[in-house]
């Protein structure tokens, strides 16, 4: 039965999933959200409405890193996107959840915020989310000094975090010239070709992006 993953192409943890499955040539049906058939059958798989959502025969999987590793797991490619050392693994999810908590989520804040009403928006919470911002690519730039992707020499889980993930932030909060090593990751991030498609197929919908996308990338 063929996987469905129900995602937008523009999100960036739907890319964090798509990413993994062009990595593998995974064969799968994009059930792309904003039709209202679509969204009513992701909300009934999932009431929370939070996406992706992929559905694997009778089993409904959710979020992004789940995702991948059911992935690895049950329709495991040429490339395995989590090491099956355990002392690896841990490095490889150390690095996931450090992109999920500690890039997107600041920088999920500051695009958020600049959705609201002006009488609701949180200013010291935007200021805080882009000092976090700051202090996690001065933390990425050492990291990255001596490794080709983000757990070491291997493209993992990790780097299908980090693709999405420093796209958007480095519109967000420019990643500052000084930080050589980042920034030279993030290039190599976007001449990956399962990134580079990712990125083509949600040009359509830069108008949306509520702080004005830049024109680059």
């Amino acid at each position: 039965m063929t996987l469905k993953l129900y995602a937008h192409p523009f999100s960036s943890y739907c890319q964090k999933v798509l990413v993994a499955l062009y990595e593998n040539d995974t064969v799968f049906e994009l059930r792309m959200l904003g039709n209202p058939e679509v969204d009513a059958e992701l909300a009934a798989l999932w009431p929370l409405k939070r996406f992706p959502v992929l559905v694997d025969g009778g089993r409904t999987v959710l979020e992004a890193s789940i995702i991948i590793e059911h992935l690895d797991l049950h329709h495991p490619g040429s490339l395995r996107l989590l090491p099956d050392d355990p002392k690896a693994a841990l490095e490889v999810r150390l690095m996931d959840r450090f992109f999920d908590n500690y890039v997107q989520t600041p920088l999920q804040k500051v695009v958020f915020d600049s959705i609201r009403a002006p009488e609701n928006r949180d200013r010291q919470g935007v200021e805080d989310a882009q000092v976090m911002l700051g202090l996690s690519y001065g933390w990425l730039d050492g990291v990255m000094a001596n490794r080709e992707w983000a757990a070491g020499e291997a493209f993992t889980l990790a780097d299908c975090a980090a693709a999405p993930a420093l796209f958007y932030a480095d519109w967000v909060r420019p990643i500052d010239e000084s930080f050589t090593h980042l920034r030279a990751y993030r290039k190599r991030l976007l001449a990956r070709p399962s990134m580079a498609r990712a990125v083509d197929e949600a040009r359509p919908f830069r108008a949306y992006f509520p702080l004005g996308a830049p024109d680059r990338d």
